[in-house]
């Protein structure tokens, strides 16, 4: 890994996620960059291209959540420092690369590059995807009540990753698909998911 690429991005890029939501700060953007680069350790790919799109992944949250990923790739591929390091073939590669990561996009990732940053980017922890869905649902939601996140936490949670849920895995290194069965058995477990709810919100909202 060149170290000027490194510093330039740690410098310059991992600060924006301070301004961003807890489901998408400098810990989720740091989690990425090394599930990626764990993930790259498998198949023949530029680590420095992988490192670059895991930290460019999420920053088009500046511009908005609804088209953030193609806002993160118009971000990457307008950045002029990069030149400095990769070929324009190789950053309209990473620029796919980011468009595609979206757990809700229609299509398959482009490349390799892209089917990596977007399973890293699932992170199917239980409690981490709970967690993430209250904070965001607090963040976005201030006028909903506590019912309300939570029937907006269950609807999210169907939808996105219960079975026929529209989130999709890429990479069969992953320990993704484990987890996800773990957060489908939650799932329809009623009562469990609804006292882990309950202990993760009053935790966020300072309640407990």
């Amino acid at each position: 890994m060149d170290s000027e690429l490194k510093r330039y991005i740690e410098e310059r890029i991992i600060p924006l996620y301070d301004r961003f939501d807890k489901g998408h700060n400098r810990q989720h953007v740091e989690a990425v960059i090394t599930q990626s680069l764990a993930l790259a350790t498998h198949y023949e790919v530029n680590e420095a291209m992988v490192y670059t799109i895991a930290a460019y992944h999420d920053t088009g949250l500046v511009k908005g959540r609804e088209l953030h990923h193609l806002y993160s790739g118009e971000i990457l591929a307008s950045d002029r420092e990069l030149s400095r390091w990769f070929t324009p073939q190789q950053i309209e590669t990473m620029r796919e690369a980011v468009e595609d990561h979206r757990a809700s996009s229609t299509h398959e990732p482009r490349s390799l590059y892209g089917r990596i940053v977007a399973e890293a980017d699932r992170q199917i922890d239980p409690m981490t995807i709970l967690r993430r869905t209250i904070q965001y649902g607090l963040a976005n939601y201030p006028e909903l009540n506590k019912e309300g996140h939570y029937r907006r936490c269950l609807e999210h949670l169907h939808k996105k990753y219960a079975t026929g849920g529209y989130l999709k895995l890429w990479i069969p290194e992953s320990e993704n698909a484990r987890q996800l069965e773990e957060l489908r058995s939650l799932i329809t477990d009623q009562t469990r998911l609804r006292q882990l709810f309950d202990e993760l919100f009053d935790r966020e909202t300072g309640e407990e």
